[in-house]
């Protein structure tokens, strides 16, 4: 009986994937498809797969995120995590909480069926565990990963924007220039100024749009850059001296930064160093030696 259940949670769980595969992929290739193939060249059948396997995947992670439970205080903390990884999507939350929810159900099935290991209800619950926590930790460290491509371009942004300002440009005209020079090379930053071009077209006044600038991206750099800008649009001082002396501050901070990263190198290379390296130097330099006093004072000890 206890072999059975977890057996019965594996069959049920690869049952509901093939079945939500099946169920949602298309019949056929739609006219959007067919023009798609026609323009780039590739084969309709091909963009029909792939358009369907990842249609009926995400309407899987749907249907499994619509169940999961959501506490409203963990809600608003994960979908402002999602939003400083970039994923603005409506559905990001929902497809978020299915992939946690299957990942841990996933995980106990495969460690409790009797299938690839020895079934261990210890292991499938700690499984599970890992499983459900293992998406949240990946999510914060891609939010973390595209915080640091943001402070780290954003003094180029403030030198174009010193520029675009002191060539005669208005502030948001300044804003919405950067953003497209800036699509290749910081592609974070360019999407984001596009997003408060946007915001600004829609009605929204800009100071709302620079707050909601510094929510969506997390970072305290870009924080003191919108409140910088606040102030000085409130107090009518000078935008370009303004942008200037912060352009400066934040150079100082990354310097100080990579400064302070360079210090802790030593420190880092002492695990490495003693349990990686110096083993394989003592059996280099060491090891000839005591093989030479165990041939020569073995047969001593033996007489």
């Amino acid at each position: 009986m206890m072999l059975l259940l977890p057996l019965l949670a594996f069959l049920f769980a690869t049952l509901v994937v093939v079945g939500a595969a099946y169920a949602f992929a298309p019949g056929g290739p739609s006219s959007i498809e067919q023009r798609l193939g026609e323009l780039t060249g590739a084969p309709a059948k091909v963009l029909e797969s792939t358009a369907g396997y990842e249609r009926a995947i995400m309407a899987s992670l749907k249907r499994i995120g619509s169940v999961a439970p959501r506490p409203l205080s963990e809600m608003t903390k994960l979908q402002l995590r999602l939003v400083n990884a970039g994923y603005r999507n409506r559905e990001a939350l929902v497809i978020f909480l299915g992939i946690r929810l299957g990942f841990a159900l996933l995980m106990f099935a495969v460690l409790a069926a009797p299938v690839l290991f020895r079934p261990n209800m210890a292991m499938a619950l700690a499984g599970c565990g890992l499983g459900y926590v293992l998406p949240g930790m990946v999510l914060g460290r891609l939010a973390k990963k595209r915080q640091h491509r943001i402070r780290l371009g954003l003094p180029d942004v403030l030198d174009l924007l010193v520029v675009s300002v002191e060539a005669g440009l208005g502030l948001d005209q300044a804003i919405q220039r950067v953003g497209e020079e800036l699509a290749f090379a910081h592609p974070e930053l360019s999407d984001e100024l596009r997003l408060i071009n946007l915001e600004l077209r829609a009605g929204k006044g800009r100071a709302e749009a620079l707050r909601n600038l510094a929510d969506r991206t997390g970072v305290d750099d870009v924080s003191s850059l919108v409140t910088m800008l606040i102030q000085t649009d409130k107090f009518g001082t000078s935008v370009a001296q303004s942008l200037r002396v912060h352009s400066e501050t934040v150079r100082t901070k990354r310097r100080q930064r990579a400064e302070e990263a360079a210090a802790k190198t030593g420190v880092k290379m002492v695990f490495p160093l003693v349990f990686c390296i110096f083993p394989a130097i003592w059996v280099v330099t060491i090891g000839p030696a005591a093989i030479k006093f165990i041939q020569v004072l073995g047969p001593m000890g033996q007489k």
